[in-house]
């Protein structure tokens, strides 16, 4: 490898965020020192105490300049961090993607103009990625940028300015009601079919499988599936004095449909509680004063940790296809 002068060190971008004298995210520039798959993931393996401080005093970490050009490749730099794989297939995400390898696989396959709103990934189920790869293989023409907040700052914030809903939020947590189409709906950023969700082939075994998993559910006249979660967290403690606001609020209010005309037929407080609608608008508007736009460059990586730092992507249009992989780690055991 080149001497340490001319390693990946850490760099400002515009507009990036500071918060408890840290940046937001924290960049990683290749500054073209490292030119092969080998020599990166030395240089990961050797730098990892360094990495997951800085992950964890961030929450998230954009890799920038590296020779990343292929799934194969993102594959392996992913794997470099020694993670626990966290599949897609056996996950109970709503959004339709498309395996790349065993690993990798597509963002999101909802048309360009559907914005998908801020979420930590997979929070509306019982189980949860603790690290999430994204990787550009192709920055859009004209927009698509991933969207990132950090939830910590978040609810430090509603604890300041909606201390009644924070205590609510924390004390009760959230039940969250969403449908499963008969098919995958690629128009949707949540269109994944409950065949493939729940990975069966008929009823019955969807029915086994939310039974296990604590949900309720109603079939639909059309074969969909409605399902209802049991109680799960809208904020969490992060060990270190901090606590975030985990959860899919601001995407379901957002993003889902009809959730806007009325928020109680898919999202509740865990004990049955409405969320009045001036509630989600505040905290859309604080989430906003917080979220940085990556705008992606071919060949970048962010790391987040999905416990601190929500996501979301941006819109996009142009002739350029925007790729945006992902890969999954679940929590180290």
């Amino acid at each position: 490898m080149s001497d340490s002068s001319s390693q990946p060190h850490l760099i400002q971008v515009p507009k990036q965020f500071e918060f408890d004298g840290r940046p937001f995210p924290a960049v990683f520039d290749n500054q073209q020192s490292l030119t092969s798959l080998a020599a990166i993931a030395a240089w990961l393996q050797a730098n990892q105490a360094l990495l997951e401080r800085v992950l964890q005093e961030s929450g998230a970490v954009l890799f920038r300049g590296f020779p990343i050009d292929n799934a194969v490749a993102f594959d392996r730099f992913s794997a470099a961090f020694g993670y626990p794989d966290f599949t897609y297939q056996e996950s109970l995400s709503n959004a339709v993607r498309v395996n790349l390898t065993d690993r990798v696989f597509t963002a999101n396959e909802a048309p360009p103009e559907v914005e998908i709103f801020l979420h930590h990934e997979m929070a509306q189920t019982p189980v949860s990625p603790a690290k999430l790869f994204f990787h550009c293989h192709a920055a859009a023409q004209l927009g698509g940028a991933t969207s990132l907040c950090r939830s910590d700052q978040l609810y430090a914030l509603i604890l300041d300015q909606m201390p009644q809903w924070a205590r609510k939020f924390e004390e009760h947590g959230l039940r969250y009601t969403t449908l499963m189409p008969v098919d995958d709906n690629l128009a949707s950023g949540q269109g994944r079919s409950w065949k493939s969700t729940l990975s069966v082939t008929d009823r019955a075994g969807a029915e086994s499988q939310l039974q296990g998993l604590g949900y309720s559910w109603q079939w639909q006249p059309d074969d969909s599936l409605q399902v209802t979660t049991p109680v799960l967290p809208a904020v969490v403690d992060l060990g270190d004095g901090r606590k975030a606001f985990y959860n899919q609020l601001i995407a379901a209010y957002m993003g889902w449909a009809g959730v806007k005309a009325n928020p109680a037929a898919s999202l509740v407080l865990g004990d049955g509680t409405t969320i009045p609608i001036s509630v989600f608008e505040k905290l859309v508007s604080m989430a906003n004063t917080l979220t940085f736009d990556l705008n992606w460059q071919d060949g970048d990586i962010a790391l987040i940790d999905n416990r601190i730092t929500m996501h979301g992507r941006r819109a996009y249009s142009g002739d350029r296809r925007r790729q945006v992989w992902v890969a999954l780690a679940a929590a180290s055991v």
